[in-house]
């Protein structure tokens, strides 16, 4: 018997190049960005600082690039640095933020909503006047949506109160904004309404985006020369990018479409719900899916040509731009019939 054709829903960066961005990338007008700065690259870092409402950006390879950067720059070696639990930063970037950056890592519990503390939590895991023995903590890392949460998302409003709370306790402040363009969209405002007062922040076009390499790291002018520098460090300097940086142009022009997408995972929500599934209300793009043996469940759901992948003690599935509305509705009668 032929295996149905895969509905792959591990991730939102699955998606592949459509017509229109394989011919920006074909046709691009590039320069050595190392020598000169590729002139399509300073076309997307200049549009996406405007967009985050930054004074500049840097284009990198991935966003665990873009993080490692900021938090090279933001810590000293042996200082700590808070984050929220289950942050992009503390369990899916291998320890980077401690074996390159040199920063402690103490995560913070979810008590003001999914994905994020409670501004009294950051204040209260600051000491004022730590004795000289003592961990000092210069650094709040924040996470916009929240992956682990199920592409949570953090309102302006709380937003604010985080970054207040960071400032009185003399923090710096980085927000993780891989997926900030799904949580402006489900919130209804500009990204840059969702950095405000950031030190840094990073965001990447290679997620529902879709193109196929790419993130920005975004900051101060002071900020991202010495970013610069730092990208070369880690071995990300690059020479004709522009290939890259005009499949970054065309996905920004699909900020909107990325509402398709949270409708996707409400219906995929709502369809495993009725099949007698307990799963999250997605804010975006992303459903968590309790199950009794998650990795057989995936397994299982692989064998009938759903693919998803594992979070903690639930199932992921996240919809994106390659999966169609009539892919879901597949999908959900695979599951019914397993």
């Amino acid at each position: 018997m032929t295996k149905p054709e895969p509905i792959d829903l591990r991730s939102d960066t699955v998606t592949r190049p459509d017509q229109q961005m394989s011919a920006a990338m074909a046709t691009a007008e590039v320069g050595d960005d190392v020598l000169d700065h590729d002139p399509t690259m300073r076309a997307l870092e200049e549009r996406v600082a405007h967009l985050l409402g930054m004074p500049a950006a840097l284009w990198v390879p991935s966003g665990t690039m873009g993080n490692l950067i900021a938090l090279c720059l933001h810590l000293g070696r042996g200082q700590r640095f808070l984050a929220p639990r289950g942050a992009h930063v503390l369990t899916h970037e291998l320890g980077s933020a401690a074996w390159l950056a040199g920063g402690m890592p103490d995560p913070l519990p979810w008590d003001a909503g999914p994905g994020r503390p409670a501004p009294e939590t950051v204040r209260a895991n600051v000491e004022a006047e730590a004795p000289y023995d003592s961990l000092r903590t210069t650094l709040l890392c924040l996470e916009n949506t929240h992956n682990e949460a199920g592409g949570a998302v953090v309102p302006p409003d709380e937003h604010a109160k985080l970054v207040s709370a960071a400032r009185d306790a003399g923090l710096r402040v980085h927000l993780d904004g891989a997926r900030i363009w799904n949580a402006a969209v489900a919130l209804e405002v500009p990204p840059a309404a969702l950095t405000a007062g950031v030190d840094s922040v990073q965001a990447c076009l290679s997620k529902g985006l879709g193109a196929p390499v790419g993130s920005v790291v975004a900051g101060s002018t002071d900020f991202i020369a010495e970013a610069r520098r730092m990208r070369k460090m880690l071995g990300g300097g690059v020479r004709q990018g522009g290939v890259l940086a005009a499949a970054g142009l065309v996905a920004l022009d699909r900020i909107d479409s990325l509402a398709e997408d949270h409708r996707k995972a409400a219906r995929l929500a709502g369809g495993l719900a009725e099949l007698g599934w307990k799963v999250t209300t997605p804010q975006t793009n992303m459903v968590l899916a309790e199950a009794a043996d998650v990795r057989a469940t995936v397994d299982r759901l692989a064998g009938v040509g759903v693919l998803a992948v594992p979070m903690g003690d639930r199932i992921r599935f996240v919809t994106h731009r390659d999966v169609s509305e009539a892919d879901v509705e597949r999908a959900l009668q695979r599951i019914a019939e397993f």
